[in-house]
């Protein structure tokens, strides 16, 4: 016997419910996702022994390609790895591939990547600019003007200059500030709950004074 309209009506209201309630429930998740992630950060700045600054940093950097979304038109999404890089002077050392080794972000497979010049970094999904090349800071982004790449550093005034996420330190904790603007341009989409963790969001344009 076929449902009567008024019993599937009621049956379709059901599974509207039903999907609607998962919604809710996976962004719940993923919101509580977000905040044990970056919560987490400052508890393991206490630890005991002492983490170093840059193995904070570097949990930073993979947690960064949780809560950004690139575009799926570009090359790098369609390749079968999630490169996080770094240009100039390594301070990571092995804690960068250590703490990427195993991971996967989007079904990929995170792999830690050193690159020597800015063109090289184009086909990276996280940049991580060594404070080496402040000197050559504009070149690098020039370089990746046209390229879906997360750019971070620690170099100081990096946001200001048309970086995307630059690392600071408030009251011996590592944190961060994001230029949206800067990612923006690039067709990165930030989520709004990493922007509410960051200690400061600039909407400066990119290379802006």
């Amino acid at each position: 016997m076929k449902p009567s309209a008024t019993t599937a009506s009621v049956q379709y209201a059901r599974r509207r419910r039903g999907h609607s309630c998962e919604r809710r429930v996976r962004q719940c998740l993923a919101l509580a996702v977000m905040m044990v992630v970056f919560l987490r950060i400052p508890a393991l700045q206490s630890q005991q022994p002492k983490v170093s600054e840059y193995q904070v940093k570097a949990t930073y950097l993979y947690n960064f390609g949780r809560f950004v979304q690139w575009p799926t038109t570009d090359s790098v999404a369609k390749g079968g790895s999630f490169p996080i890089c770094v240009i100039g002077q390594d301070p990571f050392g092995p804690d960068l591939d250590a703490i990427l080794t195993g991971e996967n972000i989007d079904g990929k497979a995170v792999v830690a990547k050193r690159v020597s010049k800015p063109q090289d970094a184009v086909s990276c999904r996280i940049l991580y600019i060594s404070s080496s090349e402040e000197s050559r800071l504009k070149e690098v982004l020039v370089a990746l003007d046209k390229a879906e790449v997360l750019t971070v550093s620690d170099m100081p005034d990096f946001s200001r200059r048309g970086g995307m996420i630059q690392f600071v330190l408030k009251e011996g904790r590592v944190r961060f500030e994001i230029n949206l603007a800067s990612a923006e341009a690039a067709r990165l989409i930030v989520s709004a709950d990493l922007l509410k963790v960051a200690s400061n969001v600039r909407k400066d344009g990119p290379f802006g004074d």
